[in-house]
C-alpha cells in the first residue's frame, strides 16, 4: 500500500468517516423532560447498518486508492462499492432525520451522522470529478540537492542523484582518462548535441497509468504521487517511463508533473 497515492479528497472522506463513527456513540434521540440514553448502537440497524455501512465504504476507497492496482470482488471495483454505501447511509440518515416521530427530536448523534455522512458521500462521489480534490494528500519530497563534483551520493532509488549507477540511455558513459605525461593536453569530452533528450527525474501529482511500448490500452503499472521516476526518453507529448523494478512503458498524461 502506498499512503502517497492518497488525494485530498481521500483526506476528507476519512475525516467523515472519524466524525461519523463517533456521532454513533452520541444521544440518537431526545425528549423534553426524559434523559434517553439511546445511541445509534441500541439498533443494530443503526449502528452496523447505517453508520457502520459507511465507514465501511469509507474504508474501500481509501483501500482501493492506496492499492498499486484497483481490486475487484464479483467483478465489481472497491471504489466504487464503497461510493455506493457512503451515498446510501447519506440517504438513510437524511431519511430518519426527516422522520424522527412524535414527541422525541433528534440527538446530536442522528445530526452529527447526518453531516459527516453528507460530507463522506460528496467527497467521494467528487473526488474524481474536482481537479482541487485530486491533489495528493501527502506532497511529494523534494529532491536531493546535487551533490558537489567528486562527492558521493547517497544510496537507493526514488529519487535524483541516487548512488546506484544508472543507464546512460544511447549516451556512450565517459571513460575514465588514463594518466598522461606531464605537460601533454588533457583529452575533453564531445559535448553531445544540441537539442538531444536527456533522462530526468519526476514524479506525478496524483496517480496516473502507465501503459506498454507496443500500444496495448491495458496499463502495465501506475505510477503513485510521492515517488520519483526516470524518464528516459520523449515521444512527442508523451514520455517514455522507468519503474523502481526496471519495467518501462508510456506516460501519455505529463500535466503537471514535478521535474526533479
Amino acid at each position: 500500500m502506498n499512503i502517497r497515492s492518497l488525494t485530498r479528497g481521500d483526506g476528507v472522506v476519512i475525516g467523515a468517516a472519524v466524525l461519523l463513527f463517533i456521532a454513533s456513540f452520541l444521544k440518537f434521540y431526545t425528549a423534553n423532560g426524559y434523559n434517553l440514553d439511546i445511541t445509534a448502537w441500541t439498533s443494530l440497524g443503526n449502528g452496523l447498518g447505517t453508520y457502520m455501512g459507511g465507514v465501511i465504504g469509507a474504508a474501500l476507497i481509501v483501500v482501493n486508492r492506496s492499492l498499486p492496482q484497483p481490486r475487484k470482488i464479483l467483478g465489481l471495483d472497491l471504489g466504487t462499492v464503497g461510493v455506493a454505501f457512503t451515498v446510501l447511509t447519506a440517504w438513510a440518515l437524511f431519511w430518519t432525520l426527516v422522520d424522527v416521530g412524535d414527541n422525541v427530536s433528534a440527538g446530536a448523534g442522528l445530526i452529527l451522522g447526518f453531516i459527516a455522512a453528507l460530507a463522506l458521500a460528496g467527497a467521494a462521489v467528487a473526488t474524481p470529478l474536482v481537479p482541487a480534490l485530486q491533489a495528493a494528500l501527502v506532497p511529494a519530497p523534494k529532491p536531493v540537492a546535487p551533490q558537489p563534483y567528486g562527492a558521493q551520493p547517497p544510496g537507493g532509488y526514488g529519487y535524483p542523484g541516487a548512488g546506484a549507477p544508472q543507464p546512460s540511455y544511447g549516451t556512450p558513459p565517459q571513460q575514465a582518462q588514463t594518466a598522461q605525461p606531464f605537460g601533454q593536453p588533457q583529452p575533453q569530452p564531445t559535448p553531445p548535441p544540441a537539442g538531444d533528450f536527456s533522462p530526468f527525474w519526476f514524479a506525478v501529482p496524483v496517480a496516473r497509468p502507465l501503459f506498454g511500448e507496443d500500444g496495448s490500452p491495458s496499463p502495465i503499472a501506475e505510477l503513485a504521487p510521492g515517488t520519483w521516476y526516470l524518464a528516459v526518453e520523449q515521444r512527442g507529448a508523451a514520455l517514455i517511463a522507468q519503474t523502481q523494478d526496471g519495467r518501462r512503458g508510456v506516460l501519455q498524461d505529463t500535466s503537471g508533473i514535478q521535474r526533479g
